[in-house]
């Protein structure tokens, strides 16, 4: 996976295109943040689940219980 800045993506989106076609995953970051990722494409019928299954990695990664604690998660669960 490359990573690459919106300024310099924009200055070569080409060559990012060109390197997605060949099946490289690209992330573009605005000061340092991933704000999109350029993807090579896919079969139709495969690219739906793959694309929700990486949605919801993405979330989870900044995901957090708050101020719940996790014997109350478990203890409503019962």
């Amino acid at each position: 996976m490359k990573e690459i800045g919106s300024f310099e993506a924009k200055n070569t989106l080409s060559e990012l295109i060109d390197l997605a076609n060949k099946g490289e995953e690209i992330v573009i970051t605005r000061r340092g943040q991933p704000v999109a990722r350029l993807l090579p494409p896919a079969p139709e019928g495969e690219r739906a689940p793959k694309l929700a299954v990486s949605r919801i990695l993405d979330r989870a990664k900044g995901a957090a219980l708050g101020t719940i604690a996790l014997h109350s998660l478990i203890a409503g669960r019962k």
